[in-house]
């Protein structure tokens, strides 16, 4: 049973950095959080009211606490463990909803801050984005994929004067999808091997029949949801892949592949706004649909699905945040250093005290997750072959020594703290 806990004016309840699993509610008195905004590196100050919880994304998602709690004048709070919190949460219906509209927004946010750094901020209506989105996948020969987004495109808006173009485009690509199937020239996205189910438990508790009534199932290629695109429906993953794409200055860029247990599609029912990024089945796709209007009974008459949510939510705020930090650095050679510390601190190896790395990253990886030309990449990563910090393969790169890269990335980024 959680019990109150009082701190003396002046007190650090924790620091920046600490790895903490606490969450508390502040009861009475006044608690400043303070961070380092990401970009300016300029203090970020918040101050919270009585009744208001912190130190929760962090503690749900096992990261490193993002700001220091000092106690302005004598507090008192309520000190939760994370089982303690998934009971209070579960049974509050008024503050699940709430909690999961602040991390979407929250998500929603950075998000927008990654495209402007990327100067990816000229404004375009639903219609002319969804046209875009088509055109990347013509570009990449993904001509079925082109096909799902223009007939989206047109069954959504039917009096958009987009739609010749769109039919246009429509007729062209799918002529070209069936010279593909006759040829056999099908462009494929490799699937994660030996991928590991995310959420186990989801899948056991949406595996009755009753929801066998929210089944969906999609062919390879086949787009499931569309950047730009009015949201309805989010997704629970029950078997196969789905990866994760966003259109930038009208190239296709990779975000993420998501596995079997994993939901995508639940921040436009949250914050009702267009699509963020666009859904495609890798394979063979068997999901479950639900739609907006029963979004909030889902949620909230299963106290699980809610916390695999907010979890969700948790890390996905972490991992834009930490691709954030690294665009924000202004040496080139120290920016895509940090790629290589980004992708070992976001998906660590079963050996973290070996010195050398090996990362499944490609020259136009590099050039995507460091937002830089291609040729600035090219040129960064043949010094760093030249000094043999770095060995180039055809699917994946060796880094020597982790700690030199990360040494380079500190010496180059200190004088700009």
């Amino acid at each position: 049973m959680p019990k109150p806990t009082k701190y003396t004016q002046g007190s650090i309840i924790y620091f920046s950095g600490d790895m903490d699993d606490r969450i508390f509610i502040l009861q009475s008195g006044q608690i400043s959080l303070t961070s380092v905004d990401i970009e300016t590196k300029r203090p970020i100050e918040q101050q919270l009211h009585a009744g208001e919880f912190f130190g929760v994304k962090s503690a749900l998602g096992h990261f490193p606490r993002e700001e220091t709690a000092t106690v302005l004048e004598s507090s008192t709070t309520i000190v939760l463990t994370i089982p303690e919190f998934e009971t209070i949460f579960s049974n509050n219906k008024p503050l699940i909803m709430k909690m999961l509209r602040v991390f979407s927004t929250q998500l929603r946010d950075i998000h927008k801050q990654t495209e402007s750094i990327l100067h990816n901020t000229a404004t375009v209506s639903t219609q002319e984005g969804m046209l875009e989105v088509a055109r990347s996948f013509f570009d990449d020969e993904q001509y079925r994929s082109c096909c799902d987004v223009c007939n989206k495109l047109m069954q959504e808006f039917p009096t958009s004067p987009k739609i010749e173009a769109a039919a246009k485009l429509l007729e062209d690509s799918n002529r070209r999808y069936q010279n593909q199937l006759k040829t056999g020239q099908i462009h494929k996205v490799a699937e994660v091997q030996n991928a590991n189910v995310s959420n186990p438990t989801t899948l056991t508790q949406f595996s009755l029949p009753a929801f066998g009534r929210f089944a969906k199932t999609y062919e390879p290629g086949q787009v499931i949801i569309s950047e730009f695109e009015p949201g309805t429906t989010f997704y629970l993953i029950q078997s196969g892949q789905v990866q994760l794409v966003k259109c930038v200055n009208g190239t296709k860029k990779n975000l993420d592949i998501l596995m079997p247990g994993e939901i995508f599609g639940e921040m436009a029912i949250l914050d009702n706004s267009p699509r963020s990024a666009t859904c495609v089945a890798i394979g063979e796709v068997e999901v479950l649909e639900f739609n907006k209007e029963n979004f909030s009974i889902l949620v909230t008459g299963n106290p699980q699905m809610a916390l695999i949510l907010l979890k969700l939510f948790c890390k996905r705020i972490y991992d834009q945040k930490r691709r954030f930090k690294t665009l924000c650095i202004k040496d080139t050679s120290a920016r895509i250093c940090d790629v290589f510390l980004m992708f070992d601190e976001l998906h660590p190896g079963k050996d973290l005290e070996a010195r050398k790395r090996r990362f499944n990253l490609t020259i136009q990886d590099l050039s995507h997750w460091a937002g830089l030309p291609i040729n600035i990449v090219n040129d960064e990563v043949n010094k760093l072959v030249e000094k043999r910090r770095l060995e180039i393969y055809e699917n994946y790169m060796i880094v020597a020594n982790i700690g030199e890269i990360k040494r380079t990335v500190e010496q180059k980024t200190a004088v700009r703290l």
